[in-house]
């Protein structure tokens, strides 16, 4: 059956740096766009990053440019995304998504980032 598993998230100190793992199963995952969400509590779900299945095209939240980057390893079946300048405001928990041009859509089951002296 289809899968999406975060994992990669914890608590950290603002400045500091994370990277998320998102390891996907039971689809192809080569086709497929690929995002991450976050939710901060009393928020909203809002979209971080993607990468585009045909020549991994990236494109980011302006909160997080220049500090979030978004990859894929298409022979792991995995997406990261590497968190750097951490900052308060990061606090959510951090949702991968998973859709295809067919109108398929997956979703894990998130993981927390804490960013906190």
């Amino acid at each position: 059956q289809v899968r999406l598993v975060e994992s990669g998230g914890g608590l950290v100190q603002p400045g500091g740096s994370l990277r998320l793992s998102c390891a996907a199963s039971g689809f192809t995952f080569s086709v497929y766009t690929m995002r991450w969400y976050r939710q901060a509590p009393g928020k909203e779900r809002e979209l971080v990053a993607l990468i585009t299945s045909t020549y991994a095209f990236t494109n980011y939240a302006d909160s997080v440019k220049g500090r979030f980057t978004i990859s894929r390893d298409n022979a792991k079946s995995t997406c990261y995304l590497q968190m750097n300048s951490l900052k308060p405001d990061d606090t959510a928990v951090y949702y991968c998504n998973a859709g295809s041009n067919a109108g398929s859509n997956y979703w894990g089951q998130g993981t927390q980032v804490t960013v906190s002296s």
